[in-house]
């Protein structure tokens, strides 16, 4: 399973990006205006980094005034942790989760659709979730939503997507699946403050789940960026198997 996830954490970005080889590590900048901003990975097969390493292309990658991030899977690249914080940044440890096609619920909830295009209010909904990172309510919610559609435009994507709507308010939840071969990463999963505490975060997630087995993936699975969120996709099937590291400046 390492092996294959982490094929497909090589060949996802290589769809948008241009990539520079840095001994052991991999730089993948995004190739046109606009896009999610990407980072460094160990090599694969085999980057072992050392701090040297990590120093070298966080200077590159301020060269290229790009951000200075790396990301990798501990369990398949350990040393890395170590030699990231030495280098002087900052290691996010990500519940790195997998699904369990058994313990997948029913896709039953009609608030929910799967797309295959992003219309501008999912990339909007989605920047406005991830501005309040968490579980918690809040106030954030369809006004602002509405305000920052004014003028936005509809994102270029190969990805599925799901959004959940509530009556009279539109579209307040959504994530995104990336599919390589027969892997698929459900990522993005975000609802507005304002619309939280409601089960839509795991209803997006089921339903992306049901729509990758029913196109035939083989592994799904998803990184949530704490404990607390973790636990919203093992209700839905999913299962901790690992760490996903995600290193920044302090």
């Amino acid at each position: 399973m390492w092996e294959t996830l982490e094929e497909f954490y090589d060949a996802v970005p290589r769809h948008s990006a241009r990539v520079e080889e840095h001994g052991s590590l991999v730089l993948f900048v995004q190739a046109h205006e606009g896009g999610w901003p990407l980072y460094a990975r160990p090599r694969f097969p085999g980057g072992e980094p050392t701090v040297d390493d990590v120093a070298e292309m966080r200077a590159r990658q301020r060269e290229l005034g790009v951000p200075e991030a790396f990301e990798w899977v501990h369990e398949t690249t350990p040393g890395l942790l170590e030699a990231a914080e030495q280098a002087g940044l900052s290691v996010l440890r990500a519940p790195l989760l997998v699904l369990d096609p058994h313990l997948l619920p029913p896709a039953d909830d009609e608030r929910v659709r799967v797309l295959d295009e992003a219309p501008e209010v999912l990339g909007v909904v989605g920047r406005l979730a991830f501005s309040v990172p968490g579980t918690e309510k809040g106030e954030l919610g369809t006004a602002e939503r509405d305000a920052e559609l004014t003028g936005a435009a509809p994102e270029p994507s190969m990805n599925r997507h799901a959004a959940a709507e509530l009556p009279g308010h539109g579209v307040v939840a959504v994530g995104t699946a990336q599919r390589a071969g027969d892997v698929v990463e459900i990522a993005g999963v975000g609802t507005l403050p304002a619309a939280r505490r409601q089960g839509l975060g795991g209803a997006i997630t089921a339903a992306l789940a049901h729509d990758a087995l029913d196109r035939g993936a083989k592994i799904v699975f998803v990184s949530a960026g704490s404990e607390t969120i973790a636990q919203v996709y093992e209700r839905v099937g999913f299962r901790r198997v690992g760490t996903a590291c995600i290193a920044e400046p302090g």
